[in-house]
């Protein structure tokens, strides 16, 4: 009787990995790493762009005391009126026109007005309320915090620009996604692997730690912003327009496309064009007095202030100047700490009475989620407790765009001519839900979905035919 000869052991290259090539763990992770080399310059630019913005009003000062502090003559002096301040900036600039004004944010600071000059250029000119005087102006896109604007909207290159940052920023909700998968399935084995002391573990912890609290996060901040996107906020706002509403609120009265930078505690829309045309109610208009006609007195900017004040609004206010004869005063009240607050009120230029008014609740009810979606994503709504949750998200995402390449860095492959990613591919043939829940989001992110079919298509009709890119990219061949 004879026996069959025992089975040769294994050799560790031989044992069978825990996640396989075809593995749905690789798979995901490999989409994690290659979305990172998009994701992760565009989430910094808006991580430190969006600190810069957090803290605009306390470094601008900073950056520009000669303009924008002020210190009282004496314990007994009054401002001037705010008419003699907008005399002295028409002296001082007089072939601008004035767009706005915004008031002094707290004592000792400016009023500021906002210009157009005569060849179409922005400026703000700074006042001394004290004296009246012009401090100096300065071109509010050349700031630092206008710089960080531009940025963290368009990286100051139109609407190339403005594609980037929107491909990048549905990447990252893929990241975002993909993080979690990646969170909850590796938990164990970054325990044991931390536990011996494997090199780079505990980064790798951190990284996952960190991503898990911030990506609760970075999905409201990234889904909160898409309404300012190119494509998707375009074609989202035609729908809405198409169904009788709309992303932003429609004041008929307001200064729909201001030439210039005003004060962020204005209403959203006055940021973006909206056609008088989609709404029913009729703009507000100032009635000159008839010819003949005595007692009625021509209203000022100090009126308007006086009437929007009357009427409920909270200083510092800003105000929309007239921009034709029979134009209004538009009066915004303070609302940085509470979208729900957000109001304004058109004066007339001549009587000084209030023509209209329009607020918060007047808004579509798109238009509400979204007001209180950017208060969110604008670090104020909920004032001190808002701040430093907005200022902890950015540093937690400024974490995370570095520890990750750098756990890479660590773990790259010795041997030239391999990207060291991981091996796997997406079972979407055994797993149907899994191929739902992309063709969904490539339908709901459209450029999203574009670059998902320019990447298959890539990696089929290029990267495969070619060994050294299917090498390099540590493609797993079928």
């Amino acid at each position: 009787m004879t026996t069959a000869p025992p089975r040769p052991a294994r050799t560790p290259l031989q044992r069978r990995p825990r996640h396989g090539p075809s593995g749905l763990f690789r798979a995901v992770w490999r989409w994690h790493f290659y979305a990172s080399f998009l994701v992760v310059p565009v989430l910094l630019v808006l991580a430190v762009t969006g600190l810069v913005y957090l803290f605009r009003f306390q470094l601008e000062p900073l950056l520009h005391p000669d303009l924008m502090k002020v210190s009282a003559p004496s314990d007994t002096a009054i401002q001037q009126p705010y008419a003699n301040q907008l005399a002295g900036v028409e002296r001082a600039h007089p072939d601008a026109t004035v767009v706005s004004m915004a008031e002094p944010r707290e004592d000792g600071r400016s009023t500021v007005f906002s210009v157009t000059t005569e060849d179409g250029a922005a400026r703000d000119v700074f006042v001394n309320p004290y004296g009246a005087e012009v401090l100096g102006s300065l071109d509010p896109d050349r700031t630092v915090s206008g710089v960080a604007v531009l940025l963290h909207g368009e990286l100051m290159s139109g609407r190339v620009g403005d594609l980037v940052i929107e491909l990048g920023a549905c990447w990252a909700i893929v990241m975002a996604l993909t993080g979690y998968y990646l969170f909850v399935r590796g938990w164990r084995a970054r325990r044991r692997r931390t536990a011996k002391g494997a090199p780079g573990a505990r980064l790798r912890s951190r990284h996952g730690l960190v991503g898990a609290f911030v990506g609760v996060g970075l999905l409201f901040l990234l889904v909160s912003g898409l309404p300012w996107t190119g494509l998707w906020g375009e074609q989202v706002q035609r729908l809405a327009t198409a169904q009788g509403s709309s992303l932003w609120s429609e004041d008929h009265g307001a200064l729909s496309d201001p030439t210039s930078t005003l004060d962020e505690s204005l209403p959203h829309s006055h940021s973006v064009e909206v056609p008088w045309g989609m709404g029913e109610s009729q703009v507000p208009r100032s009635t000159a007095p008839a010819e003949g006609e005595e007692g009625r007195s021509v209203a000022n900017l100090d009126t308007a202030v006086l009437a929007a004040a009357d009427a409920g609004l909270r200083h510092p206010m800003t105000v929309a100047l007239p921009a034709g004869d029979d134009g209004v005063y538009s009066v915004i009240g303070h609302a940085f700490d509470a979208p729900s607050d957000e109001r304004t009120v058109h004066v007339d230029r001549f009587g000084g009475e209030v023509v209209s008014t329009y607020g918060f609740d007047d808004y579509p009810v798109l238009a509400r989620v979204v007001a209180q979606g950017i208060g969110l994503h604008e670090g104020r709504s909920f004032g001190g407790w808002s701040m430093a949750g907005a200022t902890l998200m950015c540093l937690a995402i400024i974490f995370s765009c570095v520890s990750g390449p750098l756990m890479w860095w660590r773990r790259r492959p010795a041997r030239a001519g391999s990207m060291g990613a991981p091996r796997g591919r997406l079972p979407l043939r055994a797993t149907p839900l899994l191929l739902v829940g992309l063709v969904a989001l490539g339908i709901l992110l459209p450029l999203f979905g574009l670059s998902v079919l320019v990447v298959l298509l890539l990696d089929q009709l290029v990267v495969r035919r070619v060994p050294a890119l299917a090498n390099w990219f540590d493609t797993v061949q079928r």
